[in-house]
């Protein structure tokens, strides 16, 4: 079987369905349509039931209904918004079983006649409580003028709604997938090939719960019988058929990438075995078991005579930086160059000072980059990088401006990937002729949520700590309890520890943070006169952070306040306690790497989370699951329920991740299946890849490509 041959779907225009012109065409374009086929696959965000007439006097708050009764009055008020005089109609409809307001601000005089006292309307709306009454906004409407027509029901199936783009509304969709829907259903019609439950495939059993033509038909026309909180589950057997294909489609993708990836010519680099034992001995301390099982994971991808694509998951302060700066050594020992990029200035320069001072005991060069290089000194750095006197290039997104050119790029490590965009990893990795990339992030990613979005990738987990690390006991506290904190920092500094405070703001304003900053350190001044106290923020210039941070280092300073710059990549071992203000506006990833900026030496280390009322459910969540867990892996599992996979992965702007049925929380038991099926699609019936992609993903699968 073959897909060239069963693919009349994929290959019929817009163009010829009723109403669809050039200008339609462009429209369609912004959500993604271009063949008939995507309409059936352009799937409904939710459902409503306008099947049912619901009395007046069952109806409570956010319901969204069909009403039906008689106007008692109807009047026009006026409101006043600034200087202008504001119409509004308001309609007194009852049905015997209740009354409720309609209130509408835009409306006609036509409309107004429709809406007098006396007239019989049908509405659909959602219901609001405004004090003692009810109310619809600008509800739909239809007067009804005969009996026959109160007895019949507006609607035959459940009200389907739509992703819809300026110039396309909901009728206009509703119209054209009403006609791809005929088409699919036309007699003999071979529109819609289901590839799955085709006699080859018969062994995938969540395919066959249900074929596709019948699956998309409910999708789109739910029966009247459905209830809508049903279909909310996402449970029904058409909607896993297609959830299951939709899961399969992304799966294939990434096999097709890996299978591109594996093909291409790459350049196999020595382990660099003697540097590596030169860089490792004069470390202070024994690499963990995992930290071995990484770097040799990595030696055996390089040897081999094509790309290394490698995931390096581990929690805070497992040792990612040793691992990318051996990676880093094997390019460098093969006479090639490596380049590390970070997400920010603080951990870039992190990462440039361990390596700096690793790579000069080895007689080696690193060249730094990052936005705010000095004009003078990023010319010498261009230039060292371009004639390859520069071994190792450190540095933030600027290594990817075109002006930097490498000699001979051959090893890419990107940390905390999931910070950088979709197109700002691909332009590094596009700079070295088949590079060898590895990617670190110290946010650990769920086994399902891995499985689906990095099935290119191999996967390594550092899940073990360095000897001697104490877990951090973690105290959540309300702002009413700030004097004890103030207390507490006091005594643990009077013992001889040193203590971060971190300040937080819901503005995203840098400017506003950094004023919240300064005004706390001041505060803070003035209550612990006897202590030395810090400032670290966004807007200072990289000399004055890297003093402060050199002089808490040192121990000069005892409590360092920061914004959350500091969020990632700070050592300081004889740092002990975290204080957190306004943690409950802060995510599950971020106040874990806060608190992994503690516990980095073997003294007992406590983190303190101060909240302001009133606390969401979810900061609640949040900040319980804080309390509960030291583990990164658990508050990465608990990360994705509250946030979903778009966020954790950091690829919710780039449309990667926004399934359109499917949901891996929801359907983690197909992803499985799913594997199992894409494999054996790739062995067995390669020709049926590309048209199951196609249909879902549409033009989506470069974002694979990181």
């Amino acid at each position: 079987m073959t897909a060239s041959s069963k693919q009349p779907g994929d290959l019929t225009a817009l163009t010829s369905l009723k109403g669809v012109g050039p200008r339609m065409v462009e429209k369609l374009a912004r959500l993604n349509l271009q063949r008939v086929q995507d309409l059936l696959f352009h799937l409904p965000l939710r459902y409503e039931d306008r099947t049912r007439i619901v009395a007046i006097g069952g109806l409570h708050h956010s319901d969204r209904a069909v009403i039906e009764g008689v106007v008692e009055h109807s009047a026009i008020s006026f409101s006043r918004s600034g200087r202008q005089r504001r119409r509004i109609l308001m309609v007194h409809l009852a049905d015997g079983t209740g009354a409720i307001k309609l209130r509408f601000f835009n409306f006609s005089k036509a409309q107004q006649e429709k809406l007098s006292k006396g007239k019989r309307l049908r509405c659909y709306g959602e219901v609001r409580r405004v004090t003692n009454h009810l109310e619809m906004i600008h509800p739909e409407f239809s007067e009804i003028l005969a009996q026959a027509e109160a007895e019949a029901v507006e609607k035959q199936t459940l009200t389907a709604i739509y992703p819809a783009t300026e110039g396309v509304h909901q009728l206009t969709l509703k119209n054209l997938i009403d006609q791809a829907l005929a088409l699919l259903n036309a007699k003999d019609s071979n529109f819609l090939i289901d590839y799955l439950t085709a006699d080859d495939l018969i062994n995938i059993p969540a395919a066959n719960a249900i074929d596709l033509k019948s699956a998309i038909n409910f999708i789109h026309r739910p029966p009247p019988e459905v209830q809508v909180a049903q279909l909310e589950q996402g449970q029904h057997p058409s909607q896993q058929r297609l959830a299951f294909e939709e899961l399969l489609a992304h799966q294939l993708s990434l096999q097709q990438l890996r299978q591109k990836i594996q093909s291409q010519a790459g350049e196999a680099l020595s382990d660099g075995a003697e540097l590596l034992q030169a860089y490792i001995k004069q470390l202070p301390f024994e690499l963990t078991t995992a930290q071995k099982k990484v770097i040799e994971a990595v030696q055996k991808d390089i040897a081999q005579p094509r790309p290394m694509l490698r995931l390096v998951q581990g929690d805070v302060g497992s040792g990612k930086t040793v691992v990318a700066f051996a990676a880093c050594l094997m390019a460098v020992k093969s006479g090639r160059q490596a380049a590390v990029m970070a997400p920010t200035e603080i951990l870039a320069e992190q990462h440039y000072q361990n390596f700096s001072l690793w790579a000069e005991q080895l007689g080696l060069t690193i060249a730094w980059l990052s936005g705010k290089t000095k004009i003078k000194q990023r010319r010498e750095m261009l230039q060292i990088i371009k004639n390859g006197a520069a071994n190792i290039v450190v540095g933030t997104h600027a290594l990817f401006q075109d002006e930097v050119e490498f000699k001979h790029l051959s090893m890419v490590v990107i940390d905390e990937q999931h910070r950088f965009g979709v197109h700002q990893r691909l332009a590094l990795k596009n700079k070295g002729v088949s590079a060898h990339q590895l990617i670190m992030t110290a946010t650990p990613i769920p086994r399902t949520l891995a499985m689906t979005a990095y099935g290119d990738l191999d996967v390594s987990v550092i899940d073990e700590l360095p000897p001697g690390r104490t877990p951090i006991k973690t105290v959540v506290l309300p702002e009413v309890r700030r004097p004890d904190v103030i207390q507490r920092v006091a005594a643990a500094i009077a013992e001889g520890s040193q203590v971060y405070w971190v300040c937080t703001l819901v503005e995203e304003s840098e400017v506003l943070q950094c004023q919240a900053a300064e005004e706390t350190q001041l505060l803070l001044q003035q209550q612990m006169p006897a202590f030395s106290i810090g400032l670290v923020h966004g807007r200072m210039k990289s000399a004055e952070k890297e003093s402060v941070m050199q002089q808490f280092k040192n121990k000069e300073i005892n409590l360092l306040v920061a914004t959350t710059v500091i969020e990632v990549g700070v050592d300081v071992p004889n740092a002990s306690l975290m204080i957190i203000e306004n943690a409950e506006r802060l995510g599950l990833s971020q106040l874990h790497q806060l608190r992994g900026r503690v516990g980095r030496g073997s003294a007992a280390s406590s983190c303190v989370l101060i909240y302001s009322q009133p606390l969401s459910k979810t900061a609640k969540k949040r900040l319980a699951v804080m309390r509960e867990t030291n583990s990164g892996f658990d508050i990465a599992e608990e990360d994705l329920k509250i946030r979903g996979p778009g966020e954790v992965l950091g690829t919710k702007q780039t449309g990667m991740m926004q399934f359109r049925i499917a949901d891996i929380l929801r359907d983690e038991a197909l992803i499985p299946v799913v594997h199992q099926a894409a494999e054996k699609i790739v062995k067995q019936f390669p020709d049926l890849a590309e048209p199951i992609i196609r249909r879902w993903l549409s033009g989506a699968e470069q974002y694979g490509e990181v």
